[in-house]
């Protein structure tokens, strides 16, 4: 079995765009045009002749529209292997037509859900008999094609072209692995619904999923790995891939995590004065707020310039021209921000590698979602750490409070060390980060590291001393024993912000009372590996 001529299709659509037009091609090629209810009201009104489902099964559509495509004369047509002598002989002796061609999207269960409908309603957008005659119509591709998706409506138009009215078996395998996918990704997201919303099953005994290709990348983190990038079937995500690229090269596997890493800790500053964000390998090696977005380029470079060559900037305001220049004054791979004004645009045309980015709008750092990680033999599943801490909720366990600045610069602080990869150890000073150290075996390198980078950033940049000096540190999880915090003591800080929890917190405190250090516990940890 190869080409086979299309004389009869079954059109049953919940979604009608390009029905009208996919009805008027099939009949100017002939074919006879079987509908169900609506798809047939919008084919009829269009001026076509079409035949109601009833009229082929001799039953009338009842139980307000649930049955009316399960029955032998449309599955029958559709499964019939017509090679086959006592199947033949099954479709003459009972007068089942074969059906060629079936185009069929389903009820939009997602969508449904997505407006918050009730549950009634969610439970009559649950799709029968199109899944079934999906199914039917995939499995005996041999015979049949079967179009489940709008996008393709133009594909199968040209097939049948280029085929003289015909498909051929390529083409049906093709839509049949297409069709199979769109019912497992709907199946997906009814068992997800009835157990995760309907029954309160925060994790579910099987935990099921569907995203689509968006494209296949160059590679993935190295040139041996092959990459691709899947997004969810739901349309109200905002994220990266969502992303309108102005200009640059592809993006690769390591520009879609770094920037990706960017987004998220620029969108935890959404409702700030302008904050820029600099990233590198997924860390953060430069972050700071102002007044203007240039003030906060300049002040986040300085942190760590050399980490910032050829790094992902993210910010949380429209890029202006003065902005822009400045950025393109270093080798940058990324830039994502939620605009970019014509001046900022030229700028960076300038160099034509640079990928820009304008994200519709930055996501909400507090969303809900489950985060995977594969591992050898499973997958781990957790909620995203969407944890935020209340200020007012903060624990002072040292003999001095914070001042008013020391507070601010430490909430600045923790903020960033819930994005740096565990040990994280971030300084800051007036809304900016003074010195990052990361993803070390112990807290104590981590603060060693990080007062070296701002020593480092004050010898560049020939201040009279590191702002570390007079800042605030932030640890993502409790000091386990003092030196931390008196490597932070060394470097100059006068804050610290920490989960607290250890059995040595009493040594800790001991040792920030003792060198005059205002501390606060948060009692929530940040641990990001």
């Amino acid at each position: 079995m190869s080409d086979v001529k299309i004389g009869r299709a079954l059109l049953s659509v919940s979604d009608k765009t390009g029905l009208v037009e996919l009805g008027q091609a099939l009949a100017a090629r002939g074919v006879d045009l079987v509908s169900t209810g609506g798809t047939a009201k919008a084919l009829r009104e269009a001026g076509l002749a079409v035949s109601d489902i009833s009229d082929l099964t001799g039953f009338p559509e009842m139980m307000d529209g649930r049955v009316k495509t399960l029955h032998p004369k449309v599955h029958g047509g559709l499964l019939a292997v017509r090679d086959n002598p006592e199947h033949a002989a099954s479709m003459a002796e009972h007068a089942i037509g074969a059906i060629d061609l079936v185009v069929v999207n389903l009820y939009p269960f997602e969508a449904t859900v997505a407006r918050g409908a009730e549950r009634d309603d969610v439970i009559e957008n649950i799709d029968i008999g199109g899944p079934s005659m999906v199914r039917s119509a995939a499995k005996n591709h041999d015979y049949v094609a079967i179009v489940t998706d709008p996008a393709d409506y133009a594909t199968l138009l040209a097939e049948l072209e280029a085929t003289d009215g015909a498909t051929t078996l390529a083409f049906r395998r093709k839509l049949a692995a297409k069709a199979f996918a769109a019912t497992a990704a709907y199946d997906s997201a009814i068992s997800q619904w009835f157990a995760r919303v309907d029954q309160g099953q925060h994790f579910p005994d099987v935990l099921a999923g569907a995203h689509r290709l968006v494209t296949t990348l160059r590679y993935g983190e190295n040139p041996h790995q092959s990459a691709a990038l899947y997004v969810p079937r739901q349309s109200d995500v905002v994220g990266l891939p969502q992303a309108e690229q102005v200009q640059g090269k592809e993006l690769s596997y390591n520009n879609y995590n770094d920037a990706n890493a960017a987004l998220e800790l620029i969108a935890e500053f959404a409702t700030d004065k302008p904050s820029v964000v600099i990233v590198k390998h997924a860390n953060p090696c430069g972050v700071a707020s102002a007044d203007t977005l240039l003030d906060a380029w300049n002040a986040a470079l300085t942190c760590d310039s050399v980490s910032a060559f050829g790094g992902i900037v993210a910010t949380n305001v429209p890029l202006d021209g003065a902005t822009a220049a400045a950025i393109t004054e270093i080798f940058t791979e990324v830039v994502v921000a939620p605009g970019a004004d014509e001046a900022a645009r030229a700028a960076f045309a300038r160099k034509k590698n640079l990928r820009l980015l304008i994200v519709p709008s930055l996501p909400d750092a507090g969303r809900a979602g489950l985060t995977t990680v594969p591992i050898a033999g499973g997958l781990l599943v957790q909620d995203r750490d969407n944890g935020k801490i209340d200020p007012a909720e903060l624990k002072v366990v040292t003999k001095r409070a914070p001042t008013e600045r020391e507070l601010a610069d430490a909430l600045f602080a923790w903020t960033v060390a819930k994005h740096v990869k565990s040990n994280a150890i971030v300084y800051a000073k007036d809304g900016v980060t003074a010195g990052i150290g990361a993803g070390q075996m112990n807290r104590r390198d981590s603060s060693r590291i990080a007062a070296s980078k701002a020593r480092e950033a004050a010898e560049t940049h020939g201040w009279s001393e590191a702002r570390t000096i007079g800042s605030a540190v932030a640890s993502d999880a409790f000091f386990p024993f003092a030196d931390g915090l008196l490597a932070a003591v060394e470097a100059g800080a006068t804050c610290v912000i920490q989960p607290g929890g250890s059995i040595r917190d009493e040594d800790v405190i001991k040792a920030a009372d003792e060198a005059g250090l205002a501390m606060v516990f948060t009692g929530m940890r940040h641990f990001r590996h």
